[in-house]
Protein backbone atom coordinates (compact mmCIF):
# COMPACT_ATOMS: atom_id res chain seq x y z
CA UNK A 1 0.00 0.00 0.00
CA UNK A 2 0.60 3.71 0.12
CA UNK A 3 3.41 4.48 2.84
CA UNK A 4 1.48 7.74 4.17
CA UNK A 5 0.03 9.72 1.23
CA UNK A 6 1.79 13.36 1.09
CA UNK A 7 -1.13 16.02 0.38
CA UNK A 8 -3.88 16.51 2.64
CA UNK A 9 -7.13 16.89 0.77
CA UNK A 10 -8.66 20.25 -0.06
CA UNK A 11 -11.76 21.13 1.85
CA UNK A 12 -14.97 19.30 0.31
CA UNK A 13 -12.47 16.33 -1.18
CA UNK A 14 -10.92 12.95 -0.18
CA UNK A 15 -8.69 10.38 -1.51
CA UNK A 16 -9.33 7.06 -2.75
CA UNK A 17 -7.03 4.26 -2.44
CA UNK A 18 -7.67 1.29 -5.07
CA UNK A 19 -5.71 -2.05 -6.71
CA UNK A 20 -5.02 -1.30 -9.96
CA UNK A 21 -2.32 -3.68 -11.16
CA UNK A 22 -0.43 -5.87 -8.86
CA UNK A 23 1.99 -3.59 -7.85
CA UNK A 24 0.55 -0.39 -8.89
CA UNK A 25 -2.45 1.67 -7.02
CA UNK A 26 -5.12 4.43 -8.71
CA UNK A 27 -5.43 7.48 -7.03
CA UNK A 28 -8.59 8.77 -7.04
CA UNK A 29 -9.72 12.76 -5.88
CA UNK A 30 -13.32 12.40 -5.09
CA UNK A 31 -15.42 16.03 -5.18
CA UNK A 32 -18.14 15.68 -2.58
CA UNK A 33 -20.17 18.36 -3.97
CA UNK A 34 -23.53 17.49 -5.82
CA UNK A 35 -24.27 17.64 -9.41
CA UNK A 36 -27.04 17.74 -11.27
CA UNK A 37 -25.60 15.97 -14.11
CA UNK A 38 -24.76 13.00 -12.17
CA UNK A 39 -28.07 12.54 -10.36
CA UNK A 40 -26.77 14.17 -7.34
CA UNK A 41 -23.76 11.87 -6.55
CA UNK A 42 -20.21 12.87 -6.21
CA UNK A 43 -17.83 12.56 -8.96
CA UNK A 44 -14.21 11.34 -8.63
CA UNK A 45 -11.04 12.13 -11.18
CA UNK A 46 -7.41 10.26 -10.89
CA UNK A 47 -4.83 11.93 -8.98
CA UNK A 48 -2.29 9.84 -10.27
CA UNK A 49 -0.72 6.22 -9.79
CA UNK A 50 1.80 4.89 -7.46
CA UNK A 51 4.20 2.02 -7.99
CA UNK A 52 4.82 0.31 -4.89
CA UNK A 53 7.55 -2.13 -5.87
CA UNK A 54 9.40 1.02 -7.23
CA UNK A 55 8.34 3.62 -4.54
CA UNK A 56 7.55 6.01 -7.18
CA UNK A 57 4.62 8.07 -8.18
CA UNK A 58 3.14 8.18 -12.00
CA UNK A 59 1.13 11.03 -13.52
CA UNK A 60 -2.24 9.79 -15.10
CA UNK A 61 -2.79 9.96 -19.00
CA UNK A 62 -6.18 8.95 -18.75
CA UNK A 63 -7.90 6.18 -15.44
CA UNK A 64 -6.08 3.29 -17.36
CA UNK A 65 -2.89 4.73 -18.70
CA UNK A 66 0.02 5.41 -16.43
CA UNK A 67 1.63 8.18 -17.30
CA UNK A 68 5.64 9.85 -16.45
CA UNK A 69 7.04 9.66 -13.26
CA UNK A 70 6.61 12.55 -11.33
CA UNK A 71 8.60 13.96 -7.92
CA UNK A 72 5.86 14.17 -5.51
CA UNK A 73 7.16 17.81 -4.54
CA UNK A 74 6.30 19.06 -7.79
CA UNK A 75 2.34 17.53 -7.66
CA UNK A 76 -0.62 19.26 -6.03
CA UNK A 77 -3.18 18.11 -3.82
CA UNK A 78 -5.24 17.86 -7.20
CA UNK A 79 -3.46 16.44 -9.36
CA UNK A 80 -0.46 14.74 -9.98
CA UNK A 81 -0.32 16.22 -13.74
CA UNK A 82 2.75 18.90 -14.07
CA UNK A 83 1.51 21.92 -15.67
CA UNK A 84 3.44 22.93 -18.16
CA UNK A 85 3.79 26.56 -17.50
CA UNK A 86 5.54 29.44 -20.31
CA UNK A 87 8.62 31.62 -18.86
CA UNK A 88 5.71 34.34 -18.40
CA UNK A 89 3.30 32.33 -16.25
CA UNK A 90 6.33 30.97 -14.41
CA UNK A 91 6.23 34.48 -13.31
CA UNK A 92 2.50 34.94 -11.84
CA UNK A 93 2.44 31.52 -10.22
Amino acid sequence: MIPEFPHKAPKGYSYEFEQFKRNLIAIWIRNSATFDYNLGKSVRSIWGFYDSKKRVYHSPINPSTIGTIVSIEDTTPYSAMIPKLTPLESAFV
